[in-house]
């Protein structure tokens, strides 16, 4: 998925072949989140047996959406890259349900922060990521956005490490489509790395058995230091 050279008709057929099969459509979905998982629990979320499992794993594999580890015995499949990923969010944004006030705070968690692969995604992702572009601190070069000097320092000043920021200035980023918000959240290298670092200052805790990220009461009145709406993540 990330060779520079544009697909043809017939390896696009392919991938939307892939996709087709609502088990590994399944498989795909359950590695959103950026994890690694074995056959047999891939399986199950497919709704399908082992054997079947494997055969749509292996078309997988083949097709180049997918990577495996080896540890040992044990063999753990996830998302082949970012651009896996993205394709993903990107192909589920046209049919996802509008956006609308939930009561019962369904499925609200997810909608207001999640991580899409590795980044932040939903609300406070979109947010951060329109903060961040709206003064001049992540800016689109040839490589891909990129942060920029007066940002690091802006994330310094809200309390993020030093160093953590300074490691992010060489990295790129990528406009990812968010399929609940409709907008661009920053997704690529930059977007994982920051994300990171927020999870690693506290600003967002991780769900247990979700792909649904906790912003703390801290992390939310550092993220409104930098500019992000708090009303828009009611």
């Amino acid at each position: 998925m990330n060779d520079a050279i544009a697909p043809s008709r017939y390896q696009l057929a392919e991938i939307g072949a892939l996709l087709a099969e609502p088990a590994r459509a399944a498989m795909l979905l359950a590695l959103i989140d950026g994890t690694a998982r074995p056959a047999g629990e891939l399986a199950r979320a497919a709704g399908v047996g082992a054997a079947t499992g494997s055969a749509h794993l292996k078309r997988l594999l083949e097709g180049g959406l997918l990577a495996v580890q080896e540890q040992g015995r044990h063999r753990y499949y996830r998302l082949a890259d970012d651009d896996v990923a993205a394709l993903i969010e990107t192909l589920a944004a046209p049919r996802a349900r509008p956006v609308l006030p939930d009561p019962t705070g369904g499925d609200r968690p997810l909608r207001m922060a999640r991580t899409c692969y590795r980044h932040l995604a939903g609300r406070l992702g979109v947010g951060l990521c329109d903060a961040l572009l709206q003064q001049g601190y992540l800016l689109a070069a040839s490589e891909g956005l990129r942060l920029q000097d007066d940002g690091a320092q802006a994330l310094v000043r809200a309390g993020l490490d030093a160093a953590r920021v300074q490691a992010l200035l060489p990295l790129a980023g990528r406009s990812c489509l968010d399929w609940t918000e409709r907008r661009l959240h920053l997704g690529g290298p930059l977007g994982v790395s920051l994300t990171d670092a927020l999870l690693e200052a506290g600003w967002l805790r991780r769900r247990a058995g979700s792909r649904a990220l906790q912003p703390s009461d801290d992390g939310l009145r550092r993220l409104i230091a930098l500019g992000v709406p708090w009303e828009s993540h009611r």
